[in-house]
């Protein structure tokens, strides 16, 4: 009777630990999946502004739309499966602006020089994409400090002392 109970017990153990094995295996690939296609993204927000940026100050037509979706579709597809909601909403404002650039020559409001306009709008990317930023680093969790140091408390100590006196004796 005895023998049964134990091996019941150890089927029980062994598969709560596989549990938690896969558990973790998931939240990994969870967290993994989303940096990714986080920094995909980000990545090509940067090219897309940077293309931007050397068209005008070249003083040549922006690149093509179509080139921009092209390049940016991917990426923010994948970030529009797998991100929450603050995080596809961070994503799509970066997008639209940088795709409202890409347009043949963007609507200024009344009144303003348009080369100007165009700059000033160039000038918020960074500021939407710090949005963009702040929302991953709160999904993901990702500290801007780096984590605090192990101390093992009175062992510590002891191994200082002991690696002393190994060296002084």
């Amino acid at each position: 009777m005895f023998a049964l109970a134990g091996a019941g017990v150890t089927l029980l153990v062994s598969a709560r630990d596989n549990y938690a094995r896969s558990r973790a295996k998931r939240t990994k690939r969870w967290y993994a999946e989303r940096k990714e296609a986080y920094v995909a993204l980000m990545t090509e927000f940067e090219r897309a502004t940077y293309r931007l940026r050397a068209a005008y100050d070249g003083d040549q037509p922006a690149p093509s739309p179509f080139a921009y979706l092209d390049a940016v579709g991917p990426a923010l597809m994948q970030v529009r499966l797998l991100a929450s909601g603050q995080v596809r909403s961070a994503a799509l404002a970066v997008h639209l602006l940088i795709e409202s650039l890409y347009a043949e020559r963007p609507t200024p409001p009344p009144g303003v020089n348009p080369e100007k306009s165009v700059r000033e709008m160039l000038g918020h990317v960074p500021l939407v994409m710090q949005q963009f930023e702040a929302a991953v680093r709160e999904e993901l969790e990702i500290k801007a400090t780096p984590p605090a140091p192990l101390v093992d408390g009175p062992r510590r100590g002891w191994r200082r002392k002991t690696e002393e006196s190994r060296v002084t004796g």
